[in-house]
């Protein structure tokens, strides 16, 4: 225990002035005990050469960043004793530290347990092995503000900062869990806190000069107490501070003079007193007493003190010090005054000015904001945020120009002034009225918002009528432009929503007894949700079935005229928030067939010629509305057909999983010629295509439709993906020199996991791999069908199991806004977060189609904005397990059909396909194959079987005769295997391979594909 001035040291481990290694506990490592003698005396180098004029603050952050650096510490602060409230040690400097970590040291008080405290009080260095906040001031609750989530086991070390007299601070560096710092670091701790201490003393803060107190204190020489000022405003209590005993003195009682306060809390010293402070006041008050005392000079202030019921009252509190010969300061010699009175008055106009509706800005001399109310709130910021700010400081006001110049001009002149300024919305407008007073400038804001609004909608109803001409002409030649009815739409709300100032447009379309929104401009969904179930044509009871039925506009001036005309609309008006409205009936032909309704924003009475204008734009507007609905029908026709000779489900095959999309064009462009399709093949293969006719129309989705046929076509007769592409470039060619399409052919076997492929001007498929890369297929393509020059190249590439491809058409990846590269840069990324998001490969064709759905809503624009129409193809390919597949050589003679026929029952044994009727049908099948090898081909010849979405045989040789079936008369004795074949099997075929032929056959199994 270390004692010093009859405090003892009762809490935590303590450590003498004297350097020397801290004890170790258990488990901690201690860090480096010598550390270079050079780095320290460099460091105190760098102290020395701090500027002289440099201010204190700045010195003592050098000097700290010095010390955590040397001993390699998570941060640290400086302590020191403020010279207001009497055991106060006040957070002057801080370094490395989050806010959250350095708000609870802001104050801790002097005869605490912390750290800074016990080092400052006992003039003793001190640790502390687990960081905890400090002890509670009046007002104050450290561990209220103490960090959530601080790790446990930072070390707290404090050295004590020696200064004259009584007062002593701490420099503390924090360390992190289980480091301690050795001896040498505490030497070096010690020598720059003694290098502090000499800044300080050197610096006058502590210790002025009596010159400089003289000139603070007006005077000359040692001061006297006396009367500090002369006391205005009623009674007060003259009291004294011994700054050295922190005793208090008055006098006269206490309870004369401040009613209802405690009669002993003189006798309690400045801590009692403080205890008495409002708690929100207590820091204002604090600071104010440190300033006074640091500066030697006379200081007031005014906060709220405890009664002994617990209520509070105001006091003005003024006060000056005292100092010695040598500048000292000594006590502090003050009043105090019950100013409840003056604050309940003040208060009182303060409601007037909060609740004005005009904002109130009160300017001191300086310019700066002293008060404003709820109204200019709302336009500078909250009152605590720019209270004492000086007004040019304040964003909104910097937007204002000239302020500055017309409020120092109004205050030189003594004149009130004002003039208009825009608001920094750039919509509303305010009046600034400048009234200069002995204190300073107050300001007045006035809202006249609404008479510009006004003033601005006489001016644009004057240039409407100077632009009404050409406005007709314009709309007239939108309309006649105009192909869908939502350009019907734009149109009428471009060329007359602005003109009339109106805020809200209306389509609505008659449909059968039914009135359906075509379009809305300047309204919500949910209020176009909300009229789709309100209004019936033919029905008088609303506006618009009224004017339908009348043939002639409507023209309603206020909320009142609607509900007093159409009582049974008052949800209608409620949830438009519209003031008035024009509603045109649209018909053609004697034929109504929907209406326009024109809304405003606020009461509004058409003239003469704006309902001229709108009567004549009905005729126009249904006319333009009649061809769009014509169109419409038509593009919806197109493509539906379009959408049939797409495939209306994908297979389901074991060998793939497979999701598309296709999303056409935007509501009025003609339709395209995207296709996709997925194509099984004999032997387990499975092809799948892209492609896109260029252009949009009947015509291009006719030639998508015969492409697509081609391709099945083709397919069945197992051609490699060149000779494909070889024969659809011939069926464009022959459509026209203007008949151009793309198109991506590929094979993928999924014994071998080989995909062959062929492109002609289709950008390459994207491959996403298991292990979550995503590459796109190497490939130089092949110019577009109708101008390539066969032949086309095909290639080759292992596929890894369970990839996935992505075919997709250049309109998924291509924009206005973006280019092909970027549109698959972009592909690869959403495949790479899709494909690693995924726990597992997906089997599940619904898994690929969500994929579908969020790879096509991120890379395509909104549906309005789509230009081209786009497709999507995505692949996972499921390799055959070798257990799957069986193949042997046999040899070329005829007991190669009992070979074949031993091993086929012995592999569907070993299949569990033990059928009796399957085997009897395989052997005669193989036996069939074999036997027309041996008669009608050469070798080698080998036989596979797969087991897959059906049980498939194959027997190749090196021949490249095609078998056909031929009809045989009752007296040929030959002929007949093929008509066999064909009737035991489910399908068979014939494919050129690259040494010859195979004929192979597929069954169907007895149970769901392996």
């Amino acid at each position: 225990m270390n004692t010093r001035d009859g405090d003892p040291d009762n809490t935590g481990p303590s450590i003498p002035h004297v350097p020397h290694p801290l004890h170790q506990p258990q488990g901690l490592r201690t860090m480096q005990a010598v550390r270079p003698m050079e780095r320290h005396r460099m460091r105190m180098l760098l102290l020395d050469a701090v500027d002289e004029d440099r201010r204190d603050v700045d010195v003592l952050l050098t000097a700290l960043q010095q010390a955590v650096a040397e001993v390699h510490g998570l941060g640290g602060m400086v302590h020191l004793p403020g010279g207001g409230m009497s055991g106060i040690l006040y957070l002057v400097a801080d370094s490395g530290l989050p806010e959250s970590m350095t708000r609870p040291w802001l104050i801790i008080p002097a005869r605490g347990t912390a750290p800074p405290s016990r080092a400052a009080r006992n003039d003793t260095i001190t640790w502390q092995p687990d960081l905890a906040p400090p002890d509670p001031v009046p007002g104050r609750d450290p561990a209220s503000l103490w960090p959530a989530e601080l790790p446990a086991g930072i070390g707290h070390l404090s050295v004590p900062i020696a200064s004259s007299g009584w007062r002593r601070g701490a420099l503390s560096v924090l360390f992190a869990p289980g480091t301690e710092p050795g001896a040498a670091e505490l030497a070096f701790l010690n020598e720059v806190a003694a290098w502090m201490s000499g800044r300080l003393r050197s610096s006058g803060i502590l210790n002025p000069s009596p010159t400089l107190l003289r000139a603070l204190d007006n005077g000359p020489g040692p001061q006297e107490a006396g009367s500090p000022w002369d006391a205005e405003g009623g009674p007060a209590i003259t009291y004294t501070w011994d700054l050295r005993t922190g005793e208090l003195t008055s006098d006269l009682p206490v309870e004369e003079v401040l009613a209802g306060i405690d009669p002993e809390v003189m006798s309690g010293g400045i801590e009692a007193w403080a205890e008495l402070i409002h708690p929100d006041d207590l820091p204002g008050a604090v600071a104010g007493f440190d300033t006074g005392i640091q500066l030697r000079g006379g200081f007031e202030n005014e906060y709220r003190i405890r009664r002994q019921d617990g209520t509070y009252v105001w006091i003005e509190a003024s006060a000056r010090t005292i100092t010695d010969e040598e500048g000292t300061p000594m006590k502090v010699i003050g009043t105090l005054r019950d100013s409840s009175e003056t604050h309940a008055a003040a208060e009182s106009v303060g409601r007037a000015l909060q609740h004005m509706s005009d904002g109130f800005v009160s300017l001191d001399k300086d310019w700066r904001i002293g008060f404003l109310n709820q109204a200019a709130e709302r336009l500078l910021g909250a009152a605590g945020d720019v209270a004492g700010t000086l007004l040019w400081n304040i964003p909104a006001v910097r937007a204002v120009p000239g302020l500055e110049e017309r409020c120092r001009a109004t205050v030189a002149e003594g004149r009130p002034g004002g003039f208009d300024v825009p608001g920094p919305d750039g919509t509303s407008w305010y009046h600034l009225r400048l009234v200069p007073v002995p204190e300073g400038l107050t300001l007045y804001i006035t809202d006249t918002t609404e008479r510009h609004l006004r003033e601005a909608e006489r001016a644009a109803a004057e240039r409407a009528g100077a632009e009404r001409a050409a406005l007709v002409q314009r709309i007239t030649r939108e309309l006649a432009e105009a192909v869908t009815a939502q350009d019907v739409m734009t149109a009428v709300a471009d060329g007359v929503m602005t003109p009339l100032g109106a805020t809200g447009l209306i389509m609505v379309g008659v449909v059968g007894d039914r009135m359906t929104v075509l379009g809305s401009r300047g309204h919500s969904e949910h209020f176009t949700r909300l009229l789709n179930a309100q209004w019936t044509a033919g029905d008088t009871a609303d506006p618009v079935g009224d004017a339908l039925n009348t043939r002639a506009p409507l023209y309603i001036s206020s909320p009142e005229e609607f509900l007093k005309r159409y009582p049974e609309t008052e949800i209608v008006v409620r949830e438009s928030g519209t003031q008035a409205w024009a509603i045109l009936p649209l018909a053609v032909s004697g034929r109504g067939i929907g209406a326009a309704v024109i809304c405003f924003g606020r009461p509004r009475v058409l003239d003469d010629d704006e309902r001229t204008l709108l009567t004549a734009l009905s005729g126009l507007i249904a006319q333009a509305l009649e061809r769009a609905g014509l169109y419409d029908e038509a593009t919806t026709r197109a493509r539906t057909l379009q959408r049939s000779l797409l495939p209306q489900a994908l297979p389901k095959l074991p060998e793939v999983t497979a999701a598309a999309r296709y999303q056409p064009a935007k509501q009025g462009a003609d339709v395209g010629g995207d296709w996709y399709d997925v194509i099984p093949l004999s032997a387990a293969r499975v092809a799948f295509v892209i492609g896109d006719v260029m252009g949009h129309g009947m015509a291009e989705a006719a030639t998508m439709g015969a492409l697509r046929t081609a391709v099945r076509t083709l397919s069945e007769l197992e051609l490699p993906p060149d000779e494909i592409l070889g024969h659809l470039n011939d069926i464009v060619g022959e459509l026209g020199t203007d008949a151009f399409a793309t198109c991506l052919y590929g094979i993928y076997d999924p014994v071998t996991r080989r995909l062959s492929y062929a492109s002609a001007g289709q950008p390459p498929p994207a491959v996403a791999h298991p292990d979550g890369t995503v590459t796109f297929l190497s490939m130089t393509p092949d110019p577009p069908l109708g101008v390539a020059a066969p032949p086309f190249e095909t290639r080759e590439t292992l596929l890894p199991a369970e990839s996935l491809l992505a075919l997709y058409s250049d309109g998924l990846v291509e924009s206005k806004d973006r280019d092909v590269t970027t549109g698959m840069n972009r592909l690869a990324e959403l495949l790479f977060e899709s494909v690693n998001a995924m726990p597992t490969s997906p089997a599940d064709a619904s898994d690929l189609d969500a994929l579908c759905a969020g790879l096509t809503s991120a890379l395509l624009p909104d549906y309005g904005e789509l230009v081209d129409d786009a497709a999507l193809l995505l692949v996972r390919t499921h390799p055959l397990d070798a257990e799957n597949v069986a193949e042997w050589p046999l040899p070329e003679d005829p007991v190669a059909a009992g070979q074949a026929r031993e091993l086929v029952r012995a592999q569907l044994t070993d299949w569990d396909l033990a059928d009796e009727d399957l085997m009897m049908t395989t052997e005669l099948l193989v036996s069939e194959l074999v036997g027309n090898v041996v008669r009608h081909a050469v070798g080698p010849m080998r036989l596979r079987m797969l087991r897959s979405r059906a049980l498939i045989c194959e027997v190749s040789d090196a021949s490249l005769t095609t078998p056909h079936i031929r009809h045989t008369s009752a007296t040929d004795e030959g002929g007949r295997g093929l008509q066999l074949i064909s009737a035991l099997c489910q399908r068979w075929g014939t494919r050129h391979t690259r040494t010859g032929k195979a004929i192979w056959t597929e069954q169907p199994l007895p149970s769901a594909p392996v």
